[in-house]
Parts: structure tokens; sequence; C-alpha cells
């Protein structure tokens, strides 16, 4: 399907995409038009994002998607970076990556089957490969044999608190691999909270990168956590766990 560009005026994206020092081609903004419409079309059935505006997605969603490079170079691996996006949603960060860094290996985890199979669509249309859907909870596919510490770097936008996140999360990354947590606010007393938990994972805070989204009041905060040793098999825990008793 060819989406003609004109009929959407591009021009911050475009400015914004600067700002990111990134460059996209017609046929990737055509993704992210695809994209866009596909996510307003299928929202009209069920709930995936409260943001619909064109302008509001394209910034709020996908400018803050690749945002990540602010924290992660997307370029260092020739062979291509293998990311999970967990707790995907409606495909944030994992498919708006994909589209601008075409060389990523990326997994989406979600653990609610009508938004994988809208995921499934998107790939599809959008003709990606290397991208794959899981559907399932974040804690049964980190157990040793599944997904666990198979990846360079893990993502997401996930809201919860990051002591909890860290669980979900830090197993699938391979020693020495980033995990890298999407934030709206400023998380100073969080961190203070999770410091044990991530140290108890194998993981050691690299720190924060704040910063307002492009021309926007919008503020945004990436946290790195560094893989430092392989994260005790006892973790994560039983599904449920890691929200009713989060690790302090």
């Amino acid at each position: 399907m060819v989406i003609p560009v004109k009929e959407y005026d591009l021009k911050q994206f475009c400015k914004d995409l600067e700002e990111l020092h990134l460059v996209l081609s017609d046929s990737q903004m055509e993704q992210f038009i695809l994209y866009y419409e596909m996510l307003v079309e299928k929202n009209k059935v069920m709930n995936l994002t409260a943001i619909t505006d064109f302008d509001e997605v394209f910034k709020k969603h996908f400018i803050d998607s690749l945002s990540l490079v602010k924290a992660y170079d997307m370029n260092q691996s020739e062979g291509g970076i293998s990311v999970i996006d967990v707790g995907t949603g409606a495909g944030f960060p994992g498919i708006p990556l994909k589209i601008a860094f075409p060389n990523l290996k990326v997994t989406l985890l979600d653990s609610l089957n009508k938004r994988i199979d809208f995921l499934n669509d998107v790939i599809s249309e959008l003709k990606l490969n290397e991208i794959k859907t899981i559907h399932g909870r974040a804690e049964d596919y980190a157990k040793p044999g599944q997904l666990r510490e198979q990846y360079d770097l893990c993502v997401s936008r996930a809201v919860a608190h990051l002591s909890v996140l860290a669980e979900y999360c830090l197993p699938y990354v391979k020693v020495g691999g980033k995990f890298i947590s999407y934030k709206s606010e400023k998380i100073t007393e969080e961190m203070k909270d999770a410091e044990h938990a991530i140290r108890l994972l194998g993981g050691k805070e690299e720190g924060q990168i704040s910063f307002m989204l492009p021309d926007s009041d919008i503020y945004r905060n990436l946290f790195v956590v560094v893989k430092m040793s392989a994260t005790p098999k006892k973790f994560p825990r039983k599904a449920g766990t890691a929200n009713k008793t989060p690790l302090k």
C-alpha cells in the first residue's frame, strides 16, 4: 500500500527528527503514516491509545519512542542490535525504532492477544523484517530455556515502578547489555528505592537522561541500567508477585 505523503504536513516531524539527528527516507515516512492510520482505525474498536491527533501521535508516541537515541547508539552493531520491548502495547517504542533503524532485531512482548494481533497486522502492512511478536507475561518468557539473557537491549514504556520494571526486564538482557526505561516524570526517589532491586538482579545504574521533547514542554526521562552479571535464577518471581511485593 502506497500512502501519499503530501496528504499530511510532516514539517514538524522532520524538524523533530532533525533535533534527534535522524534522517528518514520517503519510504520510512510512508511507514510511519501507515502505522498512524492503522493505529487510529483500530483504536475505534479497541483501546490502544488515548492520543489520536496526527501531530500528537507523531510527537508523543513516535518522537518519544525515537528519543532513545539520546541514551543508546542504535548503529553500534553492523549485524543488528537485538531488542525486546516489554509491555509494548500498541507497539511503542519497538515499532518506531524498527522503522527508523531497519537493522534492529526486534521482539515485541505483550500480555493482551488483541494487541498482538494488531501488531502482526502492522508488521505485515509495513513489510517489516526481523521483528516478531510474543503473546505472554514478562515473567514467563524470562525463565531459563525461554528468552532469558538473549538481548543486547531491553526497552519499556510501561507504567510501573522502576524496581518492578527491573524485575520484568533485566532477566532478558545479556551480561554487558542494557535495560532502558522510558519515564515521563522525575524519578529521583524512585531511583533510590530501586537501587537494591537493580543490584540484586545483576544490574548497575548508569544514569538518567532528562530532556524535553522537541518544540514542546513535555518532560521525558530515560533511565539506563547496565547488566553487570547474570540475574539469579529465582528472578523474575511468579506472575504478579513483582507488582504486589516489589523488591526492596
